[in-house]
């Protein structure tokens, strides 16, 4: 499947922001950010230009797309569905991508980066209610338990993860069992469980053109 395979890094400064896309990097000094918050390219240092609308709405829907590890394509599907939903089209966009099986693998901090939880899935590492799903897009439901494989449990680099995880905290909506790599979906994600600065509302009024 197509990916981008740039540098990540890029797109943080791209969207002149932290996205959290490289694991514990991004809470280090070495973070791009931290050292060179201005946009990528030959001109990243020049006069920043106004920005009107629909560059506002590109902007968030760029930086929402990013951070989840969207494509095009696989984010215009998300964002139709949340809209034949009933509520908000806005909550119901972010409640979608956050119950992303590799969201809820990173939220659960057997990954250091929603990347990272990606290839953990792809590779078999997980299972749901003790079945193996090897796709990343798949969508868990309150009740769901998600779990690393018995095999994997002495992996380097889930443990490692899990260590990192304690002081970045588990989401109210999610339970770990940190003895058994077992994490359990209590509810539904709400909007204030989101912890990205994003303005939804803009993403909704650009499909909305």
């Amino acid at each position: 499947m197509a990916r981008y395979r740039g540098p990540v890094c890029r797109l943080c400064r791209r969207e002149g922001m932290k996205l959290f896309l490289k694991g514990e990097r991004c809470y280090k000094e070495k973070c791009a950010i931290e050292r060179r918050n201005v946009p990528p390219g030959q001109h990243g240092m020049g006069r920043r230009r106004k920005v009107q609308a629909y560059g506002q709405q590109l902007r968030e829907k760029q930086k929402l797309r990013r951070v989840y590890g969207l494509l095009e394509g696989q984010f215009r599907r998300t964002f139709a569905e949340a809209s034949r939903r009933r509520g908000v089209t806005g909550e119901n966009l972010l409640q979608l991508l956050n119950l992303r099986l590799d969201n809820v693998v990173y939220e659960l901090g057997f990954a250091t980066s929603r990347n990272q939880a990606r290839q953990l899935v792809r590779h078999g590492h997980i299972q749901v209610n003790g079945r193996k799903v090897d796709i990343p897009s798949f969508h868990v439901k309150p009740g769901m338990e998600i779990s690393v494989k018995e095999k994997s449990r002495k992996n380097a680099r889930i443990q490692e993860s899990m260590e990192f995880a304690r002081g970045r905290g588990i989401p109210a909506w999610l339970e770990l069992d940190e003895d058994t790599f077992t994490g359990k979906v209590l509810e539904l994600p709400t909007r204030e469980d989101v912890r990205i600065p994003i303005q939804e509302q803009l993403i909704v009024e650009l499909y909305s053109r």
